[in-house]
């Protein structure tokens, strides 16, 4: 199996993002290997060593994407026997040429802590721990968004990536067995709808996933989950709250559609 490096000075987490979505592209395995915080050319001649003998156990290449700006250290990472992808001097000469001024490389300036933003991630994530699974109904107040939906439909890694990754203050309230006789927006919610987001998901996974959770149950029977889910839709539809099916997504790409749906402020940068 071809195995993949992704170096930096910093976190590495630009060149995980860039090279994962590249090899994505392709339809193979890979073994994925980081090193991050190369921050002197002692720390580069043993990254370069491990990239060696991974070469030479493989007998092929490695591939190893980085985004150094020490040149003295880019250059010992550049001369090991893996195939380089260097994602920076693809982009920073025409950049310069574009915006008319000089590139000024700084180590940790892409995933450094930015105050504002920092702060904002903190706080949120703070606040959604706070207000997970409807543990408290008083503050919708500081709400950016409010998600609701079935239970383990994805609400509560939904509301923590929401607020790591973005800074958006996420809280979450389940919709129970209690709520289905007459399912409707709660009394303390009706003044908050408007930042409402319904989250669903087809019942069969809904089933798999209660089954692992707690088995033979009433909680996890297909009987109770096809009522739950088609219930939950059933409201969504009739009080025009906007949702998305959970299935198929990673929490990722659900937070993305959440995202573009509401329009919502990132906080990342």
């Amino acid at each position: 199996m071809r195995t993949a490096f992704y170096i930096s000075d910093g976190t590495a987490i630009t060149s995980e993002v860039f090279g994962h979505a590249l090899l994505s592209l392709f339809p193979t395995e890979f073994k994925h290997q980081t090193i991050s915080f190369v921050e002197t050319v002692e720390q580069a001649l043993d990254a370069k060593e491990k990239i060696n003998k991974v070469c030479a156990r493989s007998q092929e290449p490695a591939l190893v994407f980085h985004t150094f700006v020490n040149n003295e250290i880019r250059e010992v990472i550049d001369s090991c026997d893996g195939i380089i992808y260097n994602f920076l001097e693809h982009f920073v000469a025409p950049l310069e040429k574009q915006l008319n001024m000089k590139a000024k490389p700084k180590a940790h300036r892409t995933h450094s802590i930015h105050e504002n933003s920092y702060d904002h991630r903190i706080e949120a994530v703070n606040y959604a721990l706070a207000n997970d699974d409807g543990s408290i109904v008083t503050n919708y107040e500081d709400a950016d968004v409010i998600l609701v939906g079935v239970s383990r439909s994805g609400k509560t890694p939904s509301s923590l990536y929401l607020a790591l990754q973005y800074g958006i203050k996420a809280a979450n309230y389940p919709f129970t067995d209690d709520d289905m006789d007459e399912l409707q927006i709660p009394t303390f919610l009706k003044p908050y709808k408007k930042k409402l987001f319904g989250l669903t998901i087809d019942a069969q996974r809904l089933i798999d996933i209660r089954e692992n959770r707690l088995s033979n149950s009433k909680y996890a029977s297909a009987r109770q989950c096809r009522m739950e889910v088609r219930e939950v839709e059933k409201l969504y539809k009739k009080e025009r709250i906007p949702f998305i099916n959970t299935t198929k997504f990673s929490v990722e790409e659900i937070t993305a559609k959440i995202l573009s749906e509401t329009g919502l402020q990132r906080y990342k940068y």
